[in-house]
């Protein structure tokens, strides 16, 4: 994890740019940054990365492959790796923006790196979905704590479909893919995942592993395991999760004891994920279940 607060040389003083690398397993990581301006005009320069940002407040002017992008509130930028461009206000009212920096194979998912020849998209649907999905990050990749391995599965799992609903809507290096045609061997496919992560349930694969190991690529892996399990992977370890937890609370430990025990970070998130799959809490749940053991006791006394 590393964040960095440093406003650019120049700006006002209430210009804030973060930059958050978030852990996605498996080695990899993803860049964010998080910014607002008032001034600030970036030179000429290029990533390595693709960018793919969403305005969020403001307008704002690049210089990108010869020609002016405008752009304003809820749009989506998509820059190529190495492509030079610059950044600068487009009103006196600044920009405001949130950007993530995948990788070409991140992005690719196996298959050729999509081209894009339109650089900003209007899409509010996929703009939101990638605001939501940049903030989670950022807040999940700022947490104290050691990384937690179910929530960078998550991650992982809702990038690569944003990224690939990227690709097969706008980019011009691939065929659409028809989301709702049979996935070969969808039940065979599954049901290995369910099992791997079962078997590793305190240290699971990342999704990239779990398509390696079947020569897939990541959005076959989900796709054949949603239309399967009806949830994608990490939906369905949290449950996993969840029902050894429950065991454990019924046998006398507390939640604070659970968590860590079936994989979850902490006891708040042993919680959340409890009280999304049963609607009630951990703690509830123990007291319920053993007051449910002592009552044929108190019967016969």
């Amino acid at each position: 994890m590393e964040n960095r607060t440093d406003p650019p040389h120049g700006t006002s003083p209430g210009e804030r740019a973060l930059w958050t690398r978030a852990p996605l397993g498996g080695g990899t990581s993803l860049d964010l940054l998080t910014a607002r301006f008032d001034r600030h005009r970036y030179a000429p320069h290029a990533h390595e990365e693709f960018t793919v940002g969403v305005c969020v407040g403001g307008t704002e002017i690049i210089d990108y492959r010869g020609g002016r992008l405008d752009i304003g509130p809820g749009s989506i930028v998509i820059l190529a790796p190495g492509e030079p461009h610059t950044g600068r206000p487009g009103t006196g009212d600044g920009y405001a923006y949130r950007s993530m920096y995948p990788s070409p194979a991140l992005f690719a998912d196996g298959a050729r790196t999509p081209h894009f020849p339109d650089a900003v998209l209007d899409d509010p649907r996929l703009a939101a979905a990638l605001r939501a999905a940049h903030t989670g990050l950022s807040t999940a990749a700022r947490a104290p704590g050691p990384p937690d391995r179910l929530a960078a599965l998550t991650a992982e799992s809702r990038l690569t479909g944003l990224f690939t609903a990227l690709a097969d809507r706008y980019g011009s290096a691939r065929p659409a893919l028809d989301p709702a045609a049979p996935v070969p061997g969808a039940t065979t496919i599954a049901l290995a995942v369910r099992d791997r992560l079962a078997d590793d349930v305190l240290t699971p694969p990342t999704l990239a592993q779990l398509a390696a190991e079947l020569g897939l690529s990541r959005y076959q892996l989900l796709r054949a395991f949603r239309t399967t399990m009806g949830m994608p992977p990490y939906a369905w370890l949290a449950q996993h999760r969840v029902s050894r937890a429950r065991a454990l609370l019924e046998s006398g430990l507390r939640p604070a004891a659970v968590a860590g025990r079936v994989g979850f970070a902490d006891q708040a998130h042993l919680t959340r994920w409890f009280r999304r799959v049963l609607g009630v809490t951990p703690a509830a749940y123990r007291s319920s279940v053993r007051a449910g053991e002592r009552a044929p006791e108190a019967g016969r006394a």
